[in-house]
């Protein structure tokens, strides 16, 4: 049988079960959470990444789109949006839909500074908090290691004056890795951010393993290795022993396949569709692969 996302979809709905909103409809499954090791806070394991989806300008048509994708996150039982300064509109369009939904309380709000002048780096930040419209965000992160020196020492003193709540840093495409474990062992971070899926595996290497040793939480992006992985599984058969994990498409295989690291703290997969949107997060219910399930994943995957 070959399962794509739309299949999934419209099989789901027909069942009345895909849309099942975990936390809020009775009965529903509870979403996955994960400890932030520095705190404690519990986040669901599925945030909402909006690198080029929600990059759309002022399109009334669009900006609304993105709203109803938010709001399908939040109802779905999610916390976590992250974006960037380098994200183009997308800034701004997570403010709009968040002002249009009334500022939902479960917001987990994580952005990043990115520029390489490190004067710069707070007023920076604080455009971002204007653009979202939040009296402060919960984490800031430094992208992609751009001025990373003076921009730990701005955002760990923002930290200790209550004007954010946990700082971290992002690579992405499995870039300068042994930097990012040098900066690892040297400076108290409270999360990590890098790729990670079944195909880009180097994390587990060094940096996963690294990030449970000093306690930090750890976000993956690219789960999907921005949509190219899903699109070229799309008419692939999905196997029936992926019934045995509650995966019902590509998407939900491929993201049980990373949570089940017990290292990862969230996935935040980016989407323009709302029925996407709660495919993604039903990933974070149910059963997820042991060891040798996750290996026979991979093996799957590589063999296609």
């Amino acid at each position: 049988m070959i399962i794509t996302r739309r299949t999934f979809v419209k099989t789901a709905a027909a069942s009345g079960a895909a849309f099942v909103l975990p936390g809020t409809a009775p009965g529903a499954p509870a979403p996955l959470m994960r400890a932030v090791p520095s705190s404690g806070e519990m986040l669901p394991a599925v945030g909402l990444g909006t690198w080029i989806t929600f990059n759309v300008g002022d399109d009334p048509v669009l900006r609304n789109e993105c709203a109803e994708v938010i709001a399908a996150f939040f109802e779905a039982g999610g916390r976590m949006i992250d974006s960037s300064p380098m994200y183009g509109s997308s800034q701004p369009v997570i403010g709009y839909g968040l002002e249009k939904l009334g500022r939902p309380k479960a917001l987990f709000s994580a952005e990043k500074v990115w520029t390489s002048s490190a004067a710069d780096g707070a007023a920076q930040i604080e455009q971002s908090r204007r653009f979202w419209g939040v009296p402060r965000f919960d984490l800031v992160q430094v992208h992609n290691l751009v001025g990373w020196e003076a921009h730990l020492e701005t955002l760990f003193a923002m930290k200790a004056d209550g004007r954010i709540r946990y700082v971290g840093i992002t690579t992405s495409e499995g870039r300068r890795h042994d930097l990012f474990e040098q900066i690892m062992r040297a400076h108290p971070l409270d999360f990590v951010q890098l790729t990670y899926n079944v195909v880009d595996r180097e994390a587990e290497e060094r940096l996963l393993p690294l990030a449970a040793e000093r306690g930090m939480a750890v976000i993956v992006n690219r789960p999907f290795q921005q949509g190219a992985l899903t699109r070229q599984l799309e008419g692939e058969t999905l196997p029936d022993w992926a019934a045995e994990i509650g995966a019902g498409s590509w998407a939900q295989f491929i993201l049980k396949f990373i949570l089940a690291h017990p290292s990862v703290t969230v996935a935040i997969p980016a989407t323009t569709r709302v029925d996407h949107v709660r495919e993604n997060v039903m990933a974070a219910t149910g059963p997820l692969p042991d060891a040798a399930m996750r290996e026979r994943m991979a093996a799957y995957i590589r063999d296609l």
